[in-house]
């Protein structure tokens, strides 16, 4: 799996697949990489931390292998589980059959049911190019956190019927975390750590020209400039950059090339997710934010 030689170079590749980094961000991808470490990107919903596993994988022609995380996970849906189901009916067939010749062993691997995290060290195991995503880590669980710090450690996972399987080459790893609640230091400093900004002006910019590119400099400019402006309310949700190239594309569908009042209230919807959101930018005034 090649990697891109230098910060220029990671940079660039993303720039080319339609993510534009800001540059601390670019560094601490390419620390990542070359130093075989997690990447932890924490930052707001919507500003594209997602998307860097996405692209990582693109550039360096690996598989992406996804474990969106949720309350309630545990190592069973994370790592691997018993087909139960499967395993019944060979019993009841054995005991239809009443021939214990040629008996199936059903704790081999043909009954088991392999999770992303077992996916993702089994290919590495074999060499296989692999990205292994560990997405919204934040709302899993402590314990399942707990199991997680072992696994990023070894990069290896004991079955105990069939035995251990180890990554010789670890995956590249990719944690993301919207901040609900404090992910444990430990897991932390095993990783390389990098908090995601909203991007400023120019850079949105740039973002919609890569995301967007048949709307107009002007209409790119008075977007951006609008969002900045958005997300310097007191908002229950601010909008996130995936929000403003949906903008941008609802607009295009409309036929605008020009951001009036008129056409941000109307559309208001595409960005603003919340009733009490819409009120705070309609008390605001919304020809203020323009």
């Amino acid at each position: 799996m090649a990697l891109p030689p230098s910060v220029d170079a990671l940079e660039a590749a993303f720039i080319e697949h339609g993510y534009v980094p800001e540059r601390g961000l670019s560094i601490s991808i390419h620390l990542a990489l070359h130093m075989g470490r997690p990447l932890f990107v924490e930052g707001e919903p919507g500003v594209g931390k997602t998307e860097i596993a996405k692209v990582l994988a693109a550039i360096t022609g690996a598989e992406l292998i996804r474990l969106q995380c949720y309350e309630g996970l545990d190592v069973s849906h994370a790592l691997y589980e018993w087909d139960y189901a499967r395993q019944m009916l060979a019993i009841r067939l054995i005991e239809a059959r009443g021939d214990q010749a040629d008996v199936p062993d059903i704790m081999s691997e043909e009954y088991l049911i392999a999770r992303p995290l077992l996916q993702a060290i089994r290919r590495s195991s074999e060499g296989l190019p692999t990205v292994l995503l560990i997405d919204e880590l934040d709302r899993a669980d402590e314990e399942f956190e707990a199991y997680l710090l072992e696994l990023l450690s070894e990069f290896q996972i004991t079955i105990p019927e069939i035995g251990t399987v180890r990554a010789s080459t670890p995956p590249i790893v990719v944690i993301t975390s919207n901040r609900t609640r404090e992910i444990h230091d430990a897991v932390k400093r095993r990783c390389i750590y990098h908090w995601i900004e909203y991007p400023d002006v120019e850079r949105e910019i740039a973002i919609l020209h890569k995301k967007a590119p048949e709307i107009s400099d002007v209409l790119s400019r008075e977007l951006a400039e609008a969002m900045r402006q958005l997300r310097n309310l007191d908002l229950f949700k601010p909008p996130g950059v995936a929000e403003t190239v949906d903008w941008a594309k609802a607009l295009q569908v409309l036929g605008e090339v020009r951001l009036s009042p008129d056409v941000m209230d109307a559309t208001l919807g595409v960005i603003v997710k919340y009733e009490e959101d819409m009120q705070t930018v309609r008390t605001t005034g919304v020809a203020s934010l323009l």
